[in-house]
């Protein structure tokens, strides 16, 4: 099956988030009032939900249980306009994560994605069996990819022929699962979308001062294309031929959590729709200063 001209497969984790917020500054022990708020998230998700604000659709390639929670995000999903047909049904419970934000921003977060590790190859057989691609018709669309996959099936991702035709734009779960995503950054149709923090630990490089050092880095370390983000710093999107720098808007930053898969769900909805690369740069540090804000009309 080919892709259509609005058509994003998005594969990796799809669970339930749980934030807590609170606008005073924490510290260890801390004990604060807050809100507390459980949406639809994941990596995959996040990005889908996005692009589908954008006009896009999306495809959702991942390992749900089959409990209650599971359903509940197959709902979601469908009432969003996300595809759901394909997704990987198990008898493990449904993934989740749980986070804690304060004035300052992150403080701590857990994400237990062992569902979707555990499924493995099942999650992309839709690639593999026909259904949405194969090894003799790939698929030469858009994919969305994150780094909740374990090393071993992404380092069968960057092998197999079944995507050696597609558009591949990966990140990573968080700087804690980065360094698996060595396993695929040389895909020859790979665009890498990570922070400073992520591009140090890929590239095994320290003390990169901007996202221009760190996209230089993973260039160097054998990426073909990086987009990288540094908070509320200017950004870099690099290539062998090419670079560009975008700043953000400066804004007050209401929510977290997010952010990062915003920004890189609305530079491939740019780069889809026909903008430059600097254009499509842009527009991704504003879509993201805007979600950042708590302005839930980001798009």
């Amino acid at each position: 099956m080919q892709s259509t001209s609005h058509q994003i497969i998005c594969i990796g984790s799809v669970l339930w988030d749980i934030i807590g917020r609170t606008p005073r500054e924490m510290r260890v022990g801390s004990d604060m009032p807050g809100r507390i708020t459980r949406l639809p998230g994941g990596v995959a998700m996040n990005i889908a939900m996005t692009l589908a604000r954008f006009g896009l659709s999306p495809v959702l390639l991942t390992a749900l249980g089959r409990d209650e929670a599971g359903q509940e995000l197959i709902k979601a999903a469908r009432d969003l306009g996300l595809g759901t047909d394909h997704i990987h049904i198990s008898d493990r419970p449904t993934d989740a994560y749980m986070a804690i934000e304060d004035a300052s921003g992150l403080v701590a977060a857990l994400a237990d994605a062992h569902s979707l590790e555990a499924a493995g190859e099942a999650i992309i057989a839709p690639l593999l069996n026909g259904a949405l691609g194969s090894v003799t018709a790939p698929y030469e669309g858009p994919i969305a990819l994150d780094g909740n996959l374990t090393e071993a099936l992404l380092s069968q991702i960057a092998q197999s022929r079944a995507f050696g035709a597609a558009d591949v734009r990966i990140a990573p779960a968080s700087p804690g699962k980065a360094e698996r995503l060595r396993a695929i950054i040389a895909h020859r149709g790979a665009t890498l979308y990570v922070n400073l923090e992520e591009a140090e630990l890929i590239s095994g490089t320290t003390g990169l001062g901007t996202a221009r050092a760190g996209a230089q880095a993973l260039l160097g370390a054998g990426a073909r294309r990086v987009v990288v983000t540094h908070g509320a710093a200017v950004a870099c999107d690099a290539c062998a031929e090419e670079t560009h720098e975008a700043a953000p808007p400066q804004v007050l930053a209401k929510r977290i959590t997010g952010a990062g898969d915003t920004f890189m769900a609305a530079h491939i909805a740019a780069e889809l729709k026909g903008m430059s690369r600097p254009e499509a740069l842009e527009m991704a540090q504003k879509t993201a200063a805007t979600y950042v804000s708590g302005d839930d009309n980001y798009v």
